[in-house]
């Protein structure tokens, strides 16, 4: 089945952002702060004002006291979170390089990024502060006065029986560090504001994940009441995560078009989107992992350094705490689990969810761990994590972090995985090979994930602003065709095609005669838009939801038309009948039609005309999608170069809609998995520039440096959604990096190297092994 998305996307034909022209449509460019941290004295706008074509300059001052600063939307309970005042244009201080502290409006984009360069500010540099752990030191620079050794947030989280720590046979430990990564969509921010004067109304096309939220954000900064503000997301060229937080720019793009009563866009360059658009990952973590002498893992204990960045970000407070910490006992029968993380600010740009948020460092850091214990005890590490899985007889299973895992069949996962890779033989051959003076090893990966983002009373007890339920409506047009409106908002996942290939099956109408409606909060009911691997479980089960209640409806108007009982109808292949008369049929067509008034006496008596559906659906708890991948690595002994020889996956989502889409996110999980292991690093300097600010400078792996992958399925639905489905966005990057990272060390056994810091880059490794030597 080819995707429905394909042929407008293929052929040129989707609609992006930035291809969206009005007539006398004017154009914004930001001057940003060249310094990581600095006191603005002056900012002088004459010369830029005078250059023709220019048509506003606006500085922080002239907008502090236009719309209040930017909040976070999760007010993390029992942190003593410091709220830091975030205005969309800076006007006391520069806290990163790239900080915006003023606007230029233009006739042309080439005007406007001409007349930025006119404007004359005099900064007063301060010292700056880029790495976490040097910022919380007594005399570090300040971002914040009233913020004390800039730490913004200190979580404390105390789960099971600590007495574990004291009764352990082995405690290891290790500090391990998820390096700050760069989101790399496709296509960068962009945003078109347009103010219309007749109705006080604004719309403001956007690259957006949740549209809704946009709106609900940009009203409360604003001061604009929602019903006058519209957000419109079209195709989106991907996001990771990026696209989900609220930003200066586009706030103060809709406040221009108010005032200068015209359209205005602004599209950032590649380096702004890297200075200017939220960083992920940078967390250092101190683990501790009590288990006993045979084996059996008692608990961890965890201190985390969690790098903030130069402000809160919109969902921040959550990553490396409630994502994240939830995870740390992951597939495992822990006893304990203790943690403290500490949010640090620092000059440098805010770090909010990137891909997997949180996931992916709690597993990686208990899934290193696992490897190190299993060689402590020398124990084989596949069965280190037989000892220690909880049982597919077990679930639902309540862990010690108090979470409540669903369904799960680990075990088999592990064991496919292992199957596939033909673990015991390959075993033998590195063993062999290392003999002759190879460095061969093979790693795993095994996860666990909290995703379909979720239940609003676990959310909201956790201090987020907003309950994640989601919203579908289906619309049986009188014809028989579908319109399917969503509150998720696809931007490369492929829900065109999974969400019609869900209704055809609900419905039992034809796959081309449906069609996806997104992106525009003036159509579709308010919604909480597509991150944490939730469209499927929650968007989904609300459409499936929606359809039931459509087809109840429809049951209801059959019998009508049919001289029967509702509980008499059968329906089968589209077609509506008796069990008593099974050759007078109607099709859903029929009954459509007949719902939208082909006369009073087709409808049952009191019953409203139409045959359409809104349905807010809440789960009661998140979904758990888990699996095990295998990776096994070669690394050259002169250029200390890993290449990777074989990489197998086996995840299970629960029933899969389109396996096709599934293996390809899957792939695309993997890829960002081994570029946090192998390539990716955002780098600043001493001075808080920021070193990776292209994509000559920062390594986003091409085709050429990604392996084939073998990829399997094991198959449990979640009882937790109506559909079964658990979500499968962000798997493949949960699970790579420990399994990469796994391999190389044990490929390195012979020189006792317990851990490298990622990225893996050949210096690294040639470092930790002299070190090893010396």
């Amino acid at each position: 089945m080819k995707r429905k998305e394909d042929a407008r996307m293929i052929t040129g034909m989707g609609t992006y952002t930035d291809d969206i022209k009005f007539p006398d449509m004017m154009y914004a460019a930001f001057l940003r702060s060249p310094y990581a941290h600095a006191r603005i004295r002056s900012v002088k706008t004459e010369k830029a004002k005078e250059l023709p074509g220019v048509v506003e300059v606006l500085t922080g001052n002239d907008l502090k006291d236009k719309m209040s600063p930017i909040p976070t939307a999760w007010n993390l309970p029992n942190a003593d979170l410091k709220h830091t005042p975030y205005y969309s244009i800076a006007f006391d201080k520069a806290r990163y390089v790239g900080d915006p502290v003023a606007v230029v409006v233009a006739r042309s984009p080439y005007i406007a990024r001409d007349a930025i360069e006119l404007i004359d500010v005099d900064y007063e540099i301060l010292a700056a502060v880029s790495n976490q752990e040097d910022a919380v030191k007594e005399g570090s620079p300040r971002l914040y006065e009233g913020i004390e050794n800039n730490v913004a947030l200190n979580w404390k989280f105390a789960g099971g029986d600590e007495s574990v720590f004291d009764q352990a046979d082995v405690i290891i430990k290790e500090r391990l560090r998820n390096q700050r990564l760069q989101p790399s969509a496709m296509e960068t921010r962009s945003a078109i504001a347009k103010y219309e004067q007749g109705k006080d109304e604004t719309t403001i096309w956007m690259t957006s994940q949740n549209p809704h939220v946009h709106r609900y954000l940009f009203s409360s900064v604003l001061g604009i009441p929602e019903n006058k503000l519209r957000v419109i997301s079209p195709d989106v060229g991907g996001a990771f995560g990026s696209k989900i937080a609220c930003y200066g720019p586009e706030v103060v793009l809709i406040y221009l078009s108010r005032k200068l009563k015209a359209p205005v866009k602004w599209t950032e360059d590649r380096r702004e989107n890297y200075l200017s658009t939220t960083h992920g990952r940078d967390h250092v973590h101190y683990v501790e992992m009590a288990a006993k002498k045979d084996g059996t893992i008692l608990g961890v204990r965890v201190k985390v350094y969690s790098n903030l960045g130069g402000w809160i970000s919109t969902v921040a407070p959550g990553v490396a705490t409630v994502l994240s910490v939830l995870m740390y006992s992951a597939q495992y029968k822990m006893q304990a689990v203790q943690c403290e993380v500490i949010g640090v600010l620092t000059n440098t740009m805010a770090v909010d969810a990137y891909r997997g948020a949180g996931r992916p460092e709690a597993t990686f850091i208990v899934e290193r761990m696992v490897d190190n214990l299993a060689r402590k005890l020398e124990m084989d590490p596949a069965e280190l994590r037989r000892k220690n899985y909880i049982k597919k007889e077990e679930f639902p299973f309540a862990t010690v972090t108090g979470t409540l895992y669903d369904s799960g069949d680990y075990h088999t996962a592990l064991e496919k995985a292992l199957d596939l890779i033909d673990y015991r033989k390959q075993v033998a051959e590195n063993k062999k090979l290392r003999k002759e003076g190879k460095l061969v090893g093979t790693g795993i990966g095994s996860y666990v994930e909290m995703s379909g983002a979720g239940p609003s009373k676990i959310v909201r007890a956790t201090g987020y602003g907003l309950g994640l339920w989601e919203s579908a409506t289906v619309r049986v047009h009188p014809t028989g065709k579908v319109s399917v409106l969503t509150g998720g908002h696809p931007h490369g996942q492929g829900e065109d095609t999974t969400f019609a290939q869900l209704v055809s099956d609900e419905l039992q109408a034809p796959y081309e005669d449906i069609e996806l409606v997104h992106g525009d909060t003036a159509i579709i009911p308010f919604g909480m838009g597509t991150y944490a691997s939730r469209t499927t479980p929650i968007a989904g089960g609300a459409i499936a939801l929606a359809c039931r209640k459509v087809l109840k409806k429809a049951t209801v108007i059959a019998a009508h038309m049919l001289n029967t009982t509702p509980d008499n109808i059968v329906y089968d292949n589209g077609e509506f009948y008796s069990e008593g008369n099974p050759t007078e049929k109607r099709k859903l067509s029929d009954i459509a039609y007949s719902a939208y008034g082909a006369g009073f006496d087709q409808l049952p008596e009191g019953m409203e005309p139409g045959l359409e559906e809104t349905t807010f659906y809440d789960p009661e708890n998140f979904v758990f999608p888990f699996g095990t991948h295998v990776c096994n690595v070669e690394i050259d002994p002169e250029t200390f170069q890993v290449k990777i020889k074989r990489y197998v996956a086996v995840d299970d989502c629960g029933p899969q809609l389109n396996p096709m889409i599934v293996e390809g996110q899957i792939h695309g999980g993997i890829v960002q998995g081994l570029a946090q292991a192998l390539y990716e690093e955002s780098i600043y300097d001493e001075s808080g520039n920021l070193i990776t600010a292209s994509l000559a400078d920062y390594a986003v792996p091409t085709a050429v440096e990604v392996p084939r992958f073998e990829t399997a399925s094991t198959f449990t639905p979640s009882p937790h959604n109506p559909i079964g489905a658990k979500g499968v966005g962000e798997a493949g990057t949960i699970a790579a990096a420990p399994a990469l990272v796994n391999a190389v060390i044990d490929a390195l056994s012979e020189y006792g190297i317990s851990n490298i810091d990622m990225p893996l880059k050949p210096e690294n490794i040639w470092k930790a092994v002299r070190a090893a030597k010396s």
